[in-house]
């Protein structure tokens, strides 16, 4: 008995001792703990913010002018891109703000963190390593993102697909092709892309006449039918300039090969050459001119021919 009373006054003495050391630790703690909380609720919720005033300026400020409709940024891709950029800076504070008050809890318990920084290191290299592909992924998808290479909508020429942009994540790209099928392209395996939907395109027509036709007259008929064409609706909006007659392509014995061009808006020039060799055909043949062969419509900024 008198040994266990002792033990309990030497357990008691300690207790006495230690008491305002581990309560001072443990209010260190849960302040740590509140303020790293706090931290980042407000950070992500300032981020949140302001990711959403960033979108809201932008299509604000977006005015272009008659025929620029198809230039403004949909808000299916605006808000895409601004909710993935806002998930990766939301993660990426997240993640310094607790690992932060993690540490600092561990130095307050007044454990060791060389070794633990050290083995952390170690398996932070061994799973980048391993996952370096990924790693690759999600870092070309956040510059697509924040550098607005392509948006939901676009059509894209991704090298291994080419189709409209149906979604763009931070590992994958998905495009729907033109019969309908859907790829999943990885980011980090887009080395070039060739965004069909930003700028504009050039439709060109080569009208074929016989070598005998009046040069005048066919440059003449060309260019009313290109006239009266960017006059009429919807190409008085899908046409971003005048018709030109650019002049002889080629010349033969038996044909004369007339170039005309006009400059469209972005995924317009299949149908705008299409429609411009029926006008350019109908036209010639009211005033008696003679089509040998109709060459291919081309698209000639992006080097193919339809």
């Amino acid at each position: 008995m008198d040994d266990a009373g002792r033990r309990a006054d030497e357990a008691a003495g300690w207790v006495r001792e230690n008491w305002e050391s581990w309560l001072g630790a443990g209010l260190r703690i849960i302040l740590i703990v509140v303020i790293a909380l706090v931290l980042r609720a407000v950070v992500r919720r300032t981020i949140t913010r302001l990711v959403a005033r960033m979108s809201r300026g932008t299509q604000e400020g977006a005015t272009p002018g008659p025929g620029f409709g198809s230039l403004l940024i949909n808000a299916e891709r605006r808000r895409q891109r601004s909710g993935a950029i806002g998930s990766v800076l939301r993660s990426v504070a997240s993640f310094l703000i607790l690992g932060t008050a993690a540490l600092t809890v561990l130095s307050v318990l007044s454990i060791n963190l060389g070794p633990l920084l050290a083995s952390a290191g170690v398996a932070g290299v061994a799973i980048g390593f391993g996952a370096r592909n990924l790693v690759t992924d999600v870092l070309t998808g956040m510059f697509i993102l924040l550098e607005d290479q392509y948006g939901v909508g676009d059509r894209v020429d991704a090298g291994e697909a080419t189709g409209v942009v149906l979604e763009i994540g931070l590992r994958v790209t998905k495009l729907r092709g033109d019969t309908g099928e859907i790829w999943y392209v990885r980011n980090g395996e887009i080395k070039r892309v060739g965004n069909l939907s930003q700028g504009w395109a050039t439709a060109e027509v080569d009208v074929q006449v016989g070598a005998d036709e009046d040069l005048e007259t066919v440059r003449a008929v060309l260019f009313d039918a290109g006239r009266e064409m960017a006059a009429e609706p919807p190409w008085d909006e899908r046409l971003w300039g005048p018709v030109e007659v650019l002049g002889l392509d080629a010349v033969t014995r038996e044909t004369m090969t007339v170039r005309v061009a006009v400059k469209t808006m972005p995924g317009a020039a299949p149908p705008a050459g299409r429609e411009l060799r029926w006008r350019i055909k109908q036209a010639l043949d009211a005033h008696g001119v003679r089509v040998v062969d109709d060459g291919p419509v081309c698209l000639a900024k992006h080097d193919r021919c339809r």
